[in-house]
């Protein structure tokens, strides 16, 4: 088994105008989210479904006790569930909304490593052209003429957005048997 990338957070070494990702790959795609909404990285084993999900959610996993649930990027971005392989990981993060944290893993195809971007390195997001919903983009990082889209987790992962889509899932049911 590969090493898992070690999560890098020295603040006080790092030059003011650098910023953190973690890289990782979807779907033959590289993508990033800031470091700091990342908890940590675990190798992929067993999740535990949930009736009557949206196909992103794969399930649950248990953290040391904690149930987090755990979205499949890939069927998220609408591409199909992600094939579990030998580098499937799930990247466990913490979104903030307002006072309250919610942890969520997302399983990713590979995790490739944790990069230092200088800010003349971080283009905005395009307006039209990308093979994910705009608002997903945070912005755009250019490393050596290769372009990186950078995840805005906060909106991927919606706590509001998935509680509406799980919903409006339930109500056919619901009207079935009303």
């Amino acid at each position: 088994m590969e090493q898992m990338p070690t999560l890098r957070q020295n603040k006080s070494a790092q030059a003011p105008s650098l910023r953190q990702y973690l890289t990782f790959v979807l779907s033959g795609e590289d993508f990033a989210i800031p470091i700091e909404h990342i908890r940590e990285i675990i190798e992929f084993k067993s999740i535990t479904t949930i009736p009557l999900m949206p196909a992103f959610l794969r399930g649950v996993i248990n953290l040391r006790g904690a149930v987090v649930p755990v979205v499949d990027m890939a069927a998220r971005f609408a591409r199909g569930a992600t094939t579990v392989g030998q580098r499937t990981c799930v990247v466990i993060v913490e979104i903030s909304d307002g006072d309250e944290t919610q942890v969520l893993g997302i399983m990713v195809d590979a995790v490739n490593e944790v990069i230092d971007v200088d800010a003349a390195q971080i283009e905005p997001r395009p307006a039209f052209g990308a093979k994910i919903r705009s608002d997903f983009i945070e912005n755009i990082l250019n490393i050596d003429q290769e372009f990186v889209v950078v995840l805005d987790v906060c909106k991927v992962l919606s706590v509001d957005e998935i509680a509406d889509l799980i919903g409006a899932m339930s109500e056919p049911e619901a009207a079935a048997a009303g």
